[in-house]
């Protein structure tokens, strides 16, 4: 399911059973295995995550204990296609690095890559709305990739293109893979479901310091979250959009499965910005962010995390300690694990302009923000936080 539209009601689809198996059969004859070949199928484990195995007989049979899994070869072409597809992006950076440094060894090149880097050094297109792409936006590889998880959308409510906004992403997650595949890209199909609307996801300034890597992500319609990029991006007109993740690096220390730990208390920028602008605030939850990744216990006090924090302080970001599964086996890797997420877009609040905001109505603001944002969760915990060890929180 791509996205799913919620007028009013807000009613919940039914839950699935955690341990079950799903067959894995695909319609198409090129996803096939082939006669007397075994059917693969998909086993949810206990966390909700989906694990490819062999043909089972036995339908009810829970995941068997095993000290090592590892993905069995009769893997339908779909699913390697969503794989592959997941690792293009996880490799991208450094890709795109090792792609400028190969043409950076190649003498006649250098006269042409002189000119990109004086150009780069003075572009500022993510500082002034980006340079995006719809043919990139709409790439398939983006499409398997929101396939993978999957990852899927649902509107509560309808979002009027005659005014700016803000979205709000909540939680950040390791890297905010579902930030992406419904703001970066429309394999959800955003402008189709709120149309009139362009959608700007924003990320750290220092990413458009990274040859070729810049252009894909100005491409995707990725910009800057410094205050200039915010502002100017919000003038561009009606329908105009940015999505903040407003956690931030602090947030991801906090992404362990089973929680949602959000870093909010003091994240009054946004809403700033958001009422200078006039620009309209819309939380967007997503269930299952936390999810997907493993991460070493690192609760306040710890060593692990005085380190995370020392290292965010000095470069601005930080480095969670974590692992997911790996291209050929479920139990160690760099890879997310095959976990659902639904970004659920809430209610827009809407924001009185004024250039120069009191605290009151600053603090008003985020009340009803924080508002719906538990709304949001008691509304659908039951049915995409089904393995969850705590409630919402906010923490900071």
């Amino acid at each position: 399911m791509a996205r799913a539209d919620v007028d009013g009601s807000r009613d919940r689809p039914p839950e699935e059973d955690a341990d079950t198996v799903k067959d894995e059969r695909q319609s198409s004859p090129s996803d096939s295995i082939g006669d007397g070949h075994a059917q693969p199928a998909i086993i949810v484990d206990e966390h909700g995550r989906e694990i490819t195995v062999d043909s089972l007989n036995d339908k009810s049979k829970k995941l068997p204990e095993q000290s090592w899994r590892f993905a069995p070869l009769s893997v339908p072409r779909q699913r390697r296609l969503q794989t592959a597809s997941v690792l293009f992006w996880e490799i991208l950076l450094p890709s795109a690095l090792a792609t400028f440094f190969i043409l950076l060894s190649i003498p006649p090149l250098w006269p042409l890559i002189t000119v990109y880097l004086i150009w780069m050094w003075f572009d500022d297109a993510h500082e002034s709305g980006g340079r995006r792409v719809e043919y990139i936006r709409r790439l398939s590889v983006f499409k398997y990739f929101a396939q993978y998880f999957p990852i899927s959308m649902i509107k509560t409510a309808d979002l009027p293109s005659d005014r700016p906004y803000i979205f709000g992403y909540h939680p950040h997650g390791i890297i905010g893979m579902g930030a992406v595949a419904t703001f970066a890209t429309e394999a959800l199909e955003f402008s189709d479901t709120f149309p009139g609307i362009t959608p700007r996801l924003l990320t750290l300034s220092s990413n458009f310091k990274l040859p070729i890597y810049r252009d894909i992500l100005l491409a995707m319609g990725i910009c800057s979250v410094s205050k200039r990029s915010c502002e100017r991006a919000l003038r561009r007109g009606k329908g105009s959009s940015i999505t903040i993740v407003v956690g931030g690096a602090a947030e991801s220390l906090n992404a362990h499965p089973g929680t949602a730990d959000l870093v909010l208390k003091r994240r009054l920028g946004f809403i700033k910005i958001a009422i200078r602008a006039g620009a309209d605030l819309v939380p967007v939850f997503a269930f299952g962010e936390n999810d997907i990744y493993e991460q070493l216990a690192n609760e306040k006090g710890t060593r692990v995390y005085s380190i995370q924090k020392r290292f965010q302080a000095i470069f601005g970001f930080t480095l969670p300690l974590f692992h997911g599964r790996g291209v050929f086996n479920y139990n160690f890797g760099f890879l997310p694990y095959r976990h659902p997420i639904v970004s659920v877009v809430g209610r827009p609040i809407h924001v009185r302009q004024d250039s120069n905001p009191s605290k009151e109505h600053i603090d008003e603001v985020q009340k009803q923000y924080i508002a719906e944002l538990n709304e949001i969760w008691d509304t659908w915990k039951d049915s995409y936080a089904v393995h969850r060890r705590k409630e919402l929180t906010i923490v900071d």
